[in-house]
């Protein structure tokens, strides 16, 4: 499977169908490096099915989403927080 290199706001369909909001907004903080950014400023590997979320500072994972069908699940393995 090939995946691409994007900023955050690919992510922002998948994400919307369970935030009910912009996601693209949403600040991210790296449990790596210590980083605050907003979704849309983050990198994300992308295939057709999943979605990497990277620090855009030290390329931490901060979060993976897979989508399955009509559902998306979110797995938040470095995520230090997510806020509004």
């Amino acid at each position: 499977m090939h995946s691409t290199r994007v900023d955050g706001n690919a992510l922002a369909g998948m994400l919307e169908s369970i935030l009910k909001s912009d996601p693209t907004m949403l600040v991210v903080t790296c449990g790596g490096c210590g980083t605050a950014a907003t979704l849309a400023e983050v990198v994300v590997e992308l295939d057709e099915v999943c979605g990497i979320v990277l620090c855009r500072s030290c390329t931490h994972t901060l979060f993976t989403v897979m989508r399955d069908g009509d559902d998306v699940r979110i797995s938040f393995a470095g995520l230090d927080s997510l806020s509004t």
